[in-house]
């Protein structure tokens, strides 16, 4: 086959953009991350081409590992790629099946291989995407059973990776260990990928995003004040990135709602929409700065 194949008219053809764009849409920030995936995508779509050339160097290896804090947006960057492979022919399905230690491993003898085989079987076709991968392993305790699930998964990994893609999922410095106490797996995982940490900018723009898909906006004093909350809630314990973001902003829709009931006074559709500086000033955050200085 002699003939030229245009590269990027194959890239928008299979819709690999349309799933980047909206990777874009979903998470703020992430430009590492974004780029990796990318890069990604540009090997699948290079490695079809060179199969019409008949240049195969094997199915490339498609294990991953998301590393990161929480609600750095690991589980969304893995259901895009589940939809990203399947546009591009490397999986059947195209769904994601997320798991935890507790959808793998059994509490007794027998129990852990039918759990960890139904779960692969759930999945066969698309991706695995098991969080918090590194509770599977417990040498400290001699009669845990989540080694046998990690042979399983080691087995499947390296004869049926035509069929299904694995994304371990983690703190980074617990994944660390967990690759170092078992070499096998971490010779089956092709790309490891760091989510940051996100900026105090990129979390108060998180913010709005989430107040948008919701049908709500925070008013201009208010985009203030959550900019403190922000930079404030940050330095606490227990700080999980978009997460904690989203919870704060429930809990201020619950202090809006029972502000407007208890105003006693009709309300058109501009409040039922807004989010006020005293919405975000009543959390907990905000009222142990102000009692602080008080003193």
């Amino acid at each position: 086959m002699n003939q030229a194949i245009d590269l990027k008219a194959l890239w928008n053809e299979s819709g690999v953009q349309a799933v980047l764009d909206a990777l874009d849409a979903e998470l703020v920030g992430l430009a590492p991350v974004k780029r990796r995936i990318r890069e990604i995508a540009s090997l699948l779509v290079v490695d079809k081409v060179r199969r019409e050339f008949d240049l195969q160097a094997g199915t490339p290896s498609l294990h991953m590992s998301f590393t990161g804090n929480p609600g750095t947006g690991k589980t969304t960057v893995a259901m895009r790629m589940a939809e990203l492979l399947h546009r591009l022919g490397y999986s059947r399905k195209g769904h994601l099946v997320a798991v935890t230690r507790d959808d793998l491993v059994g509490q007794y003898i027998g129990h852990t291989a039918p759990k960890t085989k139904e779960v692969l079987k759930k999945a066969m076709g698309g991706v695995l995407f098991v969080d918090e991968a590194y509770y599977l392993y417990k040498p400290e305790n001699e009669r845990d059973y989540g080694q046998e699930s990690i042979e399983i998964l080691l087995q499947v990994m390296e004869n049926q990776r035509d069929d299904l893609v694995v994304i371990l999922a983690g703190y980074k410095d617990r994944m660390d260990t967990f690759f170092r106490s078992n070499p096998g797996m971490s010779s089956r995982i092709a790309h490891h990928i760091d989510f940051p940490d996100y900026r105090d900018d990129e979390l108060a723009a998180i913010g709005e995003l989430i107040l948008g898909g919701w049908n709500y906006r925070l008013s201009p004093r208010a985009r203030e004040v959550f900019a403190d909350y922000v930079r404030l809630r940050r330095t606490q314990p227990h700080f999980a990135n978009a997460r904690s973001v989203r919870n704060a902003l429930d809990r201020a829709r619950l202090r809006q709602a029972h502000r407007l009931l208890e105003g006693g006074a009709a309300v058109d559709k501009a409040a039922l929409q807004t989010i006020e500086a005293e919405d975000i000033l009543q959390s907990r955050v905000m009222a142990a700065v102000a009692q602080e200085g008080g003193r």
